[in-house]
């Protein structure tokens, strides 16, 4: 199969790529660098130079491809309301390519956007938040689009995704911690959030495209949640920093624009997708890797 993928050399996007092309996969990479398309040819990679803003390129790219996978995102917190909607322009692009074929449209969203049962963990088949509560739902709000007028679309939902030199919004706790010289979390910190290891996170993605259902949500979940605390502990001995526990009141103080996400509770769970898929995780988990990471080098 003949895969354009998006954010081809990002954090998950580069392991997809890896991951499409052991499988036996052709793969072309969209980047808009000369080190992208470096790094995108040493893998096996065939190369479109482009901004994934760019209508025409996303055209060029969906055209030649028999099934796409979408992963870039500006992750900038100073304008994420920007950004989504780039994001549901992005979709609308890539589908109006596919519609009226069998391809593929694999998008990403993340678990955090999912309304939950009041006390239970966020399902597949959970409904998203709106983007006017939460911006990122675009993406999601873009698939449901093409979804409507018959495109074959499936949503990729993400926890935080990990090995030891990146774990999603996690590295913002780290910076934060390093900024104000101790590692804080909420109360008891019995918070949690979902996670899961980026190599069984581009395997998920194959599995998807390969063998997915149109219309589908998967949940690339392998932990349902780990506790802040926990998660703090581990920092502060990376660190080699105090970890205490703050008050609500005292959280904006010391957490920023992360405030509002660092108390919530986020568990989520695949069991569903492991099913209908397949998909066994199998790489280390969250706490692991922060303990064994090279904090020096992040």
């Amino acid at each position: 199969m003949r895969v354009f993928v998006t954010g081809a050399t990002g954090f998950v996007g580069s392991f997809i790529v890896s991951q499409l092309i052991g499988a036996g996969h052709d793969v072309v990479g969209l980047t808009r660098t000369d080190a992208g398309a470096e790094a995108l040819a040493r893998v096996g990679a065939k190369v479109l130079r482009g901004d994934v803003n760019d209508p025409e390129t996303l055209r060029a790219g969906a055209e030649e491809a028999d099934g796409v996978i979408h992963t870039a995102f500006d992750h900038d917190p100073s304008n994420q309301k920007q950004h989504s909607e780039n994001d549901r322009k992005v979709i609308a692009a890539l589908g109006a390519v596919l519609i009226g074929t069998e391809r593929m449209l694999v998008i990403t969203s993340g678990t955090g956007l999912v309304q939950p049962a009041a006390g239970q963990p966020a399902q597949e088949a959970d409904r998203h938040a709106t983007s006017a509560v939460v911006p990122r739902a675009a993406s999601e709000e873009a698939a449901d689009a093409l979804t409507e007028r018959g495109g074959n679309v499936i949503v990729m939902r993400l926890p935080q995704v990990h090995d030891r030199r990146r774990q999603g919004r996690i590295r913002w706790h780290i910076q934060i911690a390093r900024e104000r010289g101790r590692v804080a979390y909420i109360g008891e910190g019995r918070n949690r959030v979902p996670a899961t290891h980026v190599c069984d996170v581009a395997r998920l993605y194959r599995l998807a495209l390969e063998n997915g259902e149109a219309g589908s949500r998967y949940h690339a979940v392998a932990e349902e949640g780990i506790p802040l605390r926990e998660i703090a502990e581990a920092i502060g001995a990376g660190l080699g920093l105090p970890v205490e526990s703050i008050t609500a009141e005292e959280a904006p103080d010391y957490y920023g624009w992360l405030a509002p996400l660092a108390g919530q509770d986020l568990p989520a769970s695949g069991a569903l997708t492991r099913q209908q898929l397949s998909w066994n995780p199998a790489g280390p988990d969250l706490l692991t890797d922060l303990r064994e990471a090279d904090y020096d080098a992040m």
